[in-house]
């Protein structure tokens, strides 16, 4: 049996179909679901992953893109990001495997995705190569696609004293002005989470940015702040 129906198999043995409808109404999502709680998700997930050993990259992204591809319920998205995110795939965030990430993002096309690799796997590829991860961002920020967008802006979410101001700027600044809620939450969002290591910066920020950032964007950027 693959891995992906073992998967498949052990998650449906914990579902409620009942839950169903309602978990999928409430995150609008086009693809249904079996009806498993995230904890009974990640707890599946990561008793069957742990049973894997990889001995290279490859053969872990070609795993997460056969659950990726082949899901039927939105748990075995969640599941393949459970995959990417476990201890022993630490080395695996590289350049090579953002590709499959950006897959995942623009495939995913909801929030629940994109926020569970741009803060996580996207920030560990940029500490563990900041130039070439840094054009990539870059791009992303002015990119069509509005979760790659997002993605950009929200990378450095958790990276406190390790955050890289320029790049958070020059990413959030295609975005500045636009008018998609996903964008304006997006800003912030980063610059709240950001506020806790240096509140004076976002300050100074919101106030110099006051005319241009949303009523959304400045509303969670001072959420904490007096």
């Amino acid at each position: 049996m693959s891995l992906a129906a073992e998967l498949r198999m052990r998650l449906l043995a914990k579902a409620d179909a009942s839950r169903a409808p309602a978990m999928q109404s409430y995150m609008k999502s086009a693809m249904p679901y079996m009806g498993v709680q995230s904890g009974d998700m990640r707890a599946v997930s990561k008793a069957l992953f742990a049973e894997l050993s990889y001995e290279s990259p490859a053969p872990w992204r070609a795993d997460i893109l056969e659950i990726w591809r082949g899901a039927q319920f939105r748990e075995e998205y969640y599941a393949a990001i459970e995959l990417a995110g476990m201890r022993f795939a630490r080395p695996f965030q590289t350049m090579d495997a953002l590709p499959m990430y950006r897959e995942i993002i623009i495939g995913g096309g909801w929030w629940d995705t994109t926020d569970a690799i741009a803060p996580n796997r996207l920030f560990d590829i940029l500490v563990g190569n900041r130039a070439k991860m840094s054009r990539v961002l870059l791009d992303w920020a002015v990119d069509d696609n509005i979760w790659i967008r997002r993605s950009a802006i929200l990378c450095q979410m958790k990276a406190k004293e390790q955050m890289d101001l320029d790049l958070l700027y020059a990413c959030i600044e295609p975005s500045i002005g636009s008018k998609e809620f996903f964008l304006r939450k997006a800003i912030g969002w980063v610059l709240r989470h950001y506020a806790r290591t240096n509140p004076d910066e976002v300050k100074r920020y919101v106030s110099i940015n006051e005319r241009r950032l949303s009523s959304l964007s400045k509303r969670e950027a001072m959420k904490h702040l007096k």
